[in-house]
């Protein structure tokens, strides 16, 4: 995206898992990626510094919720590997042309299940349905574009076609 668009806001996303389209799922949290740290302190330096440790992350989590508990949701609480990937219309103001865009994002993301709730019952209200899954994989993209890809199994930190493991992979002979 070039710097003359100026980003509006989402539109819609539809949820798939192996390409089905997932029905009946209301809003995703996708996750925070966050980066191991290490306090540093000692002689040779005035205090304490965190050290990011370059492309190593924290455990990351999915958050799904659903209207109900439908298939869709009941199918992700099976103790296994699930391929999902979040599709998304992204609403962009081009402020050269005087107009909208829309923008295509995707998130690609391995996960195990971690938990399942079943929501609540009340009268005249959804039972909000929600799922946490770990997360294994983790992709962002734009446009086709790869904005991220974060693969801990496999030592892989991209970020913005920059690849921060490489030479970790490299010094472990990988």
């Amino acid at each position: 995206m070039a710097n003359q668009l100026q980003p509006e806001a989402y539109i819609e996303f539809e949820v798939y898992e192996n390409n089905t389209n997932f029905l009946g799922i209301s809003s995703a949290d996708l996750p925070s990626i966050n980066f191991l740290t290490q306090q540093i302190t000692g002689g040779g330096i005035s205090g304490n510094i965190e050290a990011v440790l370059t492309g190593m992350t924290e455990a990351m989590t999915l958050g799904l919720h659903f209207r109900s508990a439908m298939d869709a949701a009941v199918s992700l609480m099976k103790p296994e590997k699930h391929n999902i990937e979040l599709r998304v219309a992204e609403q962009y103001w081009n402020k050269t042309k005087g107009a909208k865009e829309i923008a295509t994002d995707k998130y690609v993301l391995v996960v195990m299940p971690k938990n399942f709730a079943p929501g609540s019952v009340s009268p005249a209200s959804t039972p909000d349905v929600s799922g946490e899954y770990s997360v294994y994989y983790y992709a962002g993209y734009k446009d086709g574009k790869t904005l991220w890809e974060i693969d801990p199994w496999n030592y892989k930190c991209v970020i913005g076609g920059k690849d921060y493991m490489a030479d970790v992979r490299k010094a472990l002979g990988k």
